[in-house]
């Protein structure tokens, strides 16, 4: 009986959204369904090094920076 009351509440605020944040929250939700999207412990390892060297080259983006670009999303 819990399901039905969820897709109403869900339903609720689903129609109170924008188009853009609908379809920011449709990718979360299908990040959590989609199967056979993980990837290798190596590839997640490369992944962190990468980003780990493009912090020690200063290719960064301060919070700072972060919150006055998403204020412009």
């Amino acid at each position: 009986m819990a399901a039905p009351s969820l897709d109403s509440e869900f339903m609720q605020y689903w129609a109170q959204l924008t188009v853009v944040q609908k379809t920011s929250l449709l990718s979360v939700i299908k990040s959590f369904v989609q199967e056979g999207e993980s990837i290798s412990l190596e590839q997640y390892n490369r992944e962190i090094d990468e980003a780990v060297a493009d912090m020690q080259k200063g290719e960064v983006v301060s919070h700072a920076d972060v919150i006055r670009l998403s204020k412009e999303w």
